[in-house]
């Protein structure tokens, strides 16, 4: 039995349609999924989506022939993936030096229970983005990313906190990356069993996993008066209230 074919998202209100996926440019030799490439995604859309949806990225990279891997928060505008950290960071002084680098992402959608041990599996949908860095050091794009890092995290929050001053700005490094390398994977539908296998009598199914928020818990010092933000009531991921569970 085939697999559902990787859906992407069409429009906002339907961000999983039952459109097959078709690339929006070619893949690099590098980017071309090869271990089930039907599940391969290669338009924006799809690749931004995930970006945005996801809160943590993890950053590959080498420094003196030792593999690292860090995560870290993200941040993306137009085509381009943002990383920031201390000027004292490791991993962002060997990527603005010029070292490549590989991000990925990956977005958890639920568990797939097959009939067959071998055959369980995960919904999932992940990004992969290679190439060199660039550090940021104009002050307009470095307030862009700034505001856009905050967003990325809590949508509404640049209006209710108290900006970067100089010193802040100047302790932190901002990195670049291009996103004209990068390819998604998705995985969506039921368990594919053995055809024998599906007499068996054993439950098989998905098992939905979400991102779910707790409720906000106010700082003990904080002054009397301020009521929890609206943004955080409720507080979701953008396309979090969409799942691909079934293509």
């Amino acid at each position: 039995m085939s697999e559902p074919s990787p859906v992407i998202r069409s429009d906002p209100a339907n961000p999983y349609g039952t459109r097959p996926a078709a690339a929006g440019g070619a893949p690099s030799d590098r980017t071309a999924v090869r271990r089930l490439a039907k599940r391969g995604v290669y338009d924006a859309p799809t690749i931004h989506h995930i970006i945005d949806e996801a809160l943590v990225c993890h950053v590959g990279f080498v420094d003196g022939g030792q593999p690292f891997v860090i995560p870290t928060l993200h941040a993306r505008i137009d085509d381009r993936l943002y990383l920031h950290g201390s000027q004292a960071s490791r991993m962002l002084a060997v990527i603005a030096e010029g070292a490549p680098a590989c991000i990925t992402i990956t977005l958890i959608d639920g568990l797939v229970l097959a009939r067959s041990a071998f055959h369980h599996s995960v919904n999932y949908r992940s990004v992969v983005v290679l190439g060199t860095g660039r550090e940021v050091t104009d002050p307009g794009e470095k307030q862009r990313v700034f505001e856009r890092l905050v967003e990325h995290v809590a949508p509404g929050r640049w209006a209710d906190c108290r900006w970067p001053n100089d010193k802040e700005m100047n302790a932190t490094r901002l990195v670049s990356f291009p996103l004209d390398e990068s390819s998604a994977k998705v995985r969506v539908g039921p368990p594919v069993d053995d055809e024998e296998d599906y007499d068996l009598p054993h439950w098989a199914g998905l098992l939905p996993l979400i991102l779910q928020p707790g409720i906000p818990i106010a700082d003990p010092r904080l002054k009397s008066g301020i009521t929890t933000p609206v943004y955080l009531r409720p507080y979701r991921r953008p396309g979090a209230e969409s799942s691909p569970q079934t293509g």
